[in-house]
């Protein structure tokens, strides 16, 4: 088949040479990559989660088949050097010694929304240290990689003492391809509870619990690890001498998009499943656990602040089985900002930025009486968040929006309108991590900045002093976390 090629802004043609592999919670995408971040084909797999054995879990050996076998395919029309992967930080593979022992695992990959026992999550609490060591207030379910390490040591003690390492989801696949086992800090930074990125050490659990040995050297995200192992290439024809490289937490890959276009100083706002809003600038005595708020890790391993809140499950709370891809429509939701109709938080069990809130969530006013309505008050209560999130990074300068919150072109203008301090821009490539995570393979050499297309919202046209002053109340009813309104304007959304 004939190599596949694409064209740069500038009209170069140019091939792809980076296969990037992308983890997420809920699909895993394999994509080939320009050098300059241009995705040239995807192909995507689901990432369900079994509910057999101790707690369900990720099924890596089906995954590792359609990885290896996509990435061969992908190899064949499109010149592949380079392998990397990145992936969310709320997973992690305990490992034997042999990446060719079916999976590789020592015991299944725990899904992070996997409930804890009671007594798992009780005995955990006291040993995980303070803020900076943990990055993070106690997040739900398993969400904390060393979390999951003390569920399964204390489930399975026999096979854990068996266990060779503990690696992030992108490293996982780093040496199942290369064989080589590395840590790395930004995947260590997302809420592990093992890393304290302030002070740039292994958190005290690491060494309370004996894990030190379960945790291989660090690495850098670019680094070249190996190439793809002769095992790998006779069984699945993969390419002789591809490298492979450490790989990388997939929000702080799509941060790093904008760190290589020049824009360091930038809070970046990533939108899907969670809102992430990261910013290197802002101080760590700001950081305050209680609203959600992180201390994530560049590629360089600099502390960066962080805030998170599952805005997409809040968007699918609020929208309902209706018509969820319905563009808002701007006048209902002016109609909803003057007459002070308003969601409040949290309808999922994660309290976020609102201490307090979890399972609290609930609109004030009339009860919305279609699609449309559902959707207009979906997308302004993530825009409000959005600026909460801001607000709690004290970031007056640009914000840049990227994700899948600006399929509604309504989002990214109510947001620039509800913080008139601050410049505000969009990017519409919806494929910031794999973009991110590509250019990667050229960190150090690349001659230029990676270029990137920003867009300023179209204006969203409503008086400012109104809207401002629904942000302050809203923003007041929100932080109260409790029940405010009579039974006649107060439902639940499900």
């Amino acid at each position: 088949m004939a190599e596949r090629r694409i064209f740069d802004r500038m009209g170069t043609a140019q091939s792809a040479t980076v296969a990037v592999l992308d983890v997420g919670k809920t699909n895993v995408k394999l994509n080939a990559v320009t050098a300059s971040g241009a995705i040239a084909e995807t192909l995507s797999i689901p990432n369900p989660a079994l509910a057999t054995g101790p707690w369900k879990h990720h099924d890596l050996k089906t995954l590792s088949d359609w990885v290896f076998d996509s990435l061969a395919g992908l190899a064949k029309r499109h010149p592949l050097e380079t392998f990397i992967s990145s992936g969310h930080g709320s997973g992690g593979v305990l490992v034997g010694a042999d990446p060719d022992d079916g999976d590789g695992t020592a015991l299944p990959m725990i899904d992070y929304e996997q409930h804890l026992p009671d007594d798992i999550r009780d005995r955990y609490t006291p040993l995980s240290g303070s803020f900076f060591d943990r990055g993070s207030a106690m997040m739900h379910a398993a969400t904390h990689q060393a979390r999951q390490m003390f569920w399964m040591q204390q489930a399975a003690p026999e096979a854990f003492a068996r266990a060779r390492w503990f690696l992030g989801v992108p490293q996982y696949w780093a040496w199942r391809l290369s064989g080589v086992a590395v840590s790395e800090a930004t995947v260590l930074g997302a809420q592990s509870h093992l890393w304290n990125v302030a002070e740039g050490r292994w958190s005290p659990i690491v060494a309370t619990q004996g894990w030190a040995h379960l945790l291989p050297p660090f690495a850098k995200a670019w680094q070249v690890l190996g190439t793809v192992r002769s095992a790998l290439v006779e069984r699945y024809g993969l390419p002789k001498g591809m490298t492979v490289l450490a790989g990388i937490h997939d929000s702080s890959a799509n941060f790093y998009r904008y760190q290589a276009a020049g824009f360091d100083e930038a809070t970046v706002v990533s939108t899907g499943t969670w809102i992430v809003a990261l910013s290197g600038r802002t101080p760590l005595g700001h950081l305050d656990e209680h609203r959600g708020m992180t201390c994530n890790s560049d590629v360089e391993g600099r502390p960066v602040g962080g805030v998170l809140t599952m805005g997409g499950r809040e968007f699918t709370h609020i929208v309902g089985r209706d018509d969820g891809y319905l563009n808002a429509d701007p006048t209902i939701v002016s109609r909803m900002i003057a007459e002070g109709t308003m969601v409040l938080p949290s309808f999922g069990g994660d309290d976020g930025l609102f201490p307090g809130s979890a399972g609290k969530g609930q609109f004030a006013g009339p009860a919305p009486k279609d699609a449309a309505e559902r959707k207009a008050m979906a997308v302004l209560y993530t825009a409000l968040l959005t600026v909460e999130c801001l607000d709690a990074l004290d970031s007056s300068g640009r914000v840049i929006l990227d994700g899948s919150f600006l399929r509604d072109p309504l989002y990214a203008s109510l947001v620039s309108a509800l913080r008139p301090r601050g410049d505000t821009v969009a990017n519409l490539d919806t494929y910031g991590v794999a973009s991110g995570t590509a250019l990667l393979a050229h960190h150090g050499t690349r001659l230029s900045r990676a270029a990137i297309a920003l867009q300023k919202p179209p204006a969203f046209d409503h008086p400012p002093a109104e809207l401002a002053a629904y942000l302050h109340r809203w923003q007041g009813l929100a932080r109260q976390s409790q029940p405010l309104f009579s039974s006649r304007h107060e439902r639940s959304i499900s």
